[in-house]
């Protein structure tokens, strides 16, 4: 019984270090890949094209909306002062 108490921590501390190896291999294969595909460059440059035209829409919207917002503000009269209370006799 005394040796497996000292078996059954080793294995599992074992089984956690491997797993832990073997998440880094993968995350470092994936890094190798995605860096293989941007020296390439397959389809880095449409992607951020595509984001320049979005980006582009999104500033003229934005700046119809603020010369709506301006044309607004010029129209707009002063609005009427609020009228005097009775004076009281000092």
């Amino acid at each position: 019984m005394n040796g497996l108490s000292i078996i059954i921590p080793i294995v599992f501390l074992g089984l956690a270090v491997t797993g832990i190896i073997s998440a880094v291999i993968v995350k470092l294969q994936r890094l190798r890949i995605e860096e293989a595909r941007l020296r390439a460059g397959s389809g880095g440059d449409e992607e951020l094209a595509h984001q320049v035209v979005l980006l582009q829409q999104e500033m003229a919207e934005l700046q119809e909306r603020v010369d709506f917002a301006e044309r607004m503000l010029a129209q707009m009269k002063e609005p009427p002062a609020l009228p005097r209370g009775p004076e009281s006799p000092a």
